[in-house]
């Protein structure tokens, strides 16, 4: 075996048996985003909305349809989601989780026929949404009922019915999931080395290892492959709980999704590196550290999906180093993609990547 490699792994080997020996590290890598899965399976791992999100296509020019379309409108019960123009891009966001049903209003809805107006409400859902679907139908037929009751034949002219998409579509927590994986690498990649760095230079560790022939990029090597063994192992932790207690659908390859998370924890890694090998101490590491971190929670996806910002704030976020590493989890978990699908988020994070370890090697000082 080289030397160079040799020394790697034994560089790589010491990084691992030191993070198990650090309860410290131990509790913010692996048991606090544990909190937090708990936390936001407890609110979107269950289906009790106070209020539905859904997507409402007017296809029909009658009076009552457009009556009918403000009444839905206005209903607290109701969040109208005013991308959807037609049943396909609703379907997409149903599958999505980011609604819970689609209302159409057909053509021939309101037209007059004998005398009164007819017509059929049709909601759409997918199978995950089952129930949502079944209650916006009990809220619209309370309407429709009260104009039935008008016109006072039978059968009723106005009716509303339900209609499976037969795809099984999203829970909220499958889709944010990839979120708490995002909060995980940031855990791994700066908070890790922005700690032990300065305390390693306090106590002259580096210095000593830098009279040895240990070459900067080799022991940045030596890093990485013990933040991405540690890494590995706390995402699976945290796939085991997600699966076991929040019913977790894992549609992609675990292989995938393995390569990538390396390919992202090298990435964000060498955020930590740069900010933890230029800082002399914690009170120049914290604040840059604060800096670089907030943005990258809460603006790429990591407690909440990028869909519920505002349009411009969702332009800056597609630009900032997380963002693809977490859009890239997301499909492969759940659309099933392939590492030759994910060829835009994979070229951004091999760009970010470079970007980052070019000013990380050019900042690193041993002391």
């Amino acid at each position: 075996m080289p030397k160079s490699i040799f020394t790697i792994l034994v560089f790589a080997k010491i990084n691992i048996r030191r993070f198990f020996r650090d309860k410290t590290a131990l509790f913010f890598t692996i048991i606090f985003p544990l909190i937090f899965l708990f936390i936001f399976g407890g609110i979107f791992g269950r289906s009790s909305n106070v209020s539905f999100s859904i997507g409402l296509i007017n296809q029909s020019g009658s009076s009552l349809a457009k009556q009918l379309q403000h009444g839905i409108s206005s209903n607290k019960d109701f969040k109208i989601n005013d991308t959807v123009n037609n049943l396909s891009e609703g379907t997409d966001l149903m599958g999505k989780s980011q609604i819970d049903a689609t209302i159409i209003l057909p053509p021939s809805f309101g037209q007059v026929s004998n005398g009164h107006p007819s017509g059929q409400i049709k909601v759409y859902y997918d199978e995950n949404n089952a129930s949502a679907a079944q209650t916006i139908a009990t809220i619209l037929q309370a309407t429709t009922a009260a104009i039935n009751a008008k016109i006072e034949i039978s059968p009723q002219p106005l009716s509303v019915t339900t209609i499976s998409t037969n795809q099984a579509g999203l829970t909220q927590f499958d889709y944010v999931f990839s979120g708490l994986l995002g909060f995980t690498i940031i855990g791994l990649g700066i908070f890790g080395p922005v700690n032990v760095f300065p305390e390693l230079k306090k106590q002259g560790v580096l210095r000593r290892w830098h009279v040895t022939p240990i070459r900067v990029w080799q022991y940045f090597l030596s890093n990485v492959i013990s933040q991405a063994v540690v890494g590995l192992i706390s995402v699976a932790i945290m796939f085991l709980v997600a699966i076991t207690v929040f019913h977790l659908k894992m549609h992609g390859s675990y292989f995938t999704l393995s390569v990538f998370l390396i390919l992202g924890i090298f990435t964000i890694y060498g955020i930590g590196l740069a900010i933890g090998g230029w800082a002399k101490n914690q009170n120049q590491a914290a604040p840059l550290s604060n800096i670089i971190v907030f943005p990258l929670m809460f603006l790429t996806g990591v407690f909440f999906p990028t869909y519920l910002m505002p349009v411009w704030l969702q332009n800056v976020s597609t630009f900032l180093p997380l963002t693809p590493i977490i859009n890239g989890l997301r499909l492969i978990i759940t659309e099933n993609k392939s590492l030759l699908q994910l060829g835009p988020q994979i070229g951004l994070t091999i760009a970010w990547a470079i970007i980052i370890y070019a000013i990380a090697f050019r900042v690193f000082r041993w002391e």
